[in-house]
């Protein structure tokens, strides 16, 4: 593809990219950013463009794949290793968090709602908000893993329900 026409393609999808960008990041700023950040690897990567290609589905591939690449690194960057024994700062609760009265009050309620649910939905339910893996509550209920997965889903539902006017 020719030179100027290439940037003139590049030029027509830059709005569409950026409004790409703005979805993708919720901020505008990082939307720039990701925006400039494809723009230079469209360039860099011109003659890796094939004319019947769809331009426009190209370019906004490369904006994406630089976005997940991105969350990727950031989010691994944030990962915290705890060395000391026994995960003592991972396992320390704030101190200075205090629970308002409206705060158990409002677990006391929740824990009754669930109290209402059917043996079907309320065991897995409670097992899974105690920690239990899906696999473990199949294996101690002797029930598919799938079934559990949806019990729950449906628990967490008619919760959802029931709390609507809760806020």
């Amino acid at each position: 593809m020719e030179t100027i026409t290439f940037e003139k393609k590049m030029l027509s999808v830059r709005q569409s990219l950026y409004n790409y960008a703005c979805q993708l990041t919720m901020c505008v700023e990082d939307a720039e950013d990701l925006v400039q950040e494809a723009m230079y690897k469209i360039l860099k990567n011109a003659n890796k463009y094939v004319n019947e290609q769809n331009f426009k589905g190209w370019t906004f591939t490369i904006l994406k794949n630089i976005f997940i690449n991105d969350y990727r690194k950031n989010a691994k960057r944030k990962q915290i290793n705890d060395t000391t024994p026994n995960d003592y700062f991972l396992n320390l609760t704030n101190v200075y968090a205090q629970e308002s009265p409206d705060d158990v009050m409002s677990e006391k309620e929740i824990r009754k709602l669930i109290a209402m649910f059917n043996d079907d939905l309320k065991v897995p339910f409670n097992m899974y908000l105690k920690g239990y893996s899906y696999q473990e509550i199949a294996d101690n209920m002797g029930i598919p893993l799938g079934t559990v997965k949806s019990r729950i889903f449906f628990a967490r539902k008619k919760l959802q329900k029931m709390l609507k006017d809760f806020r």
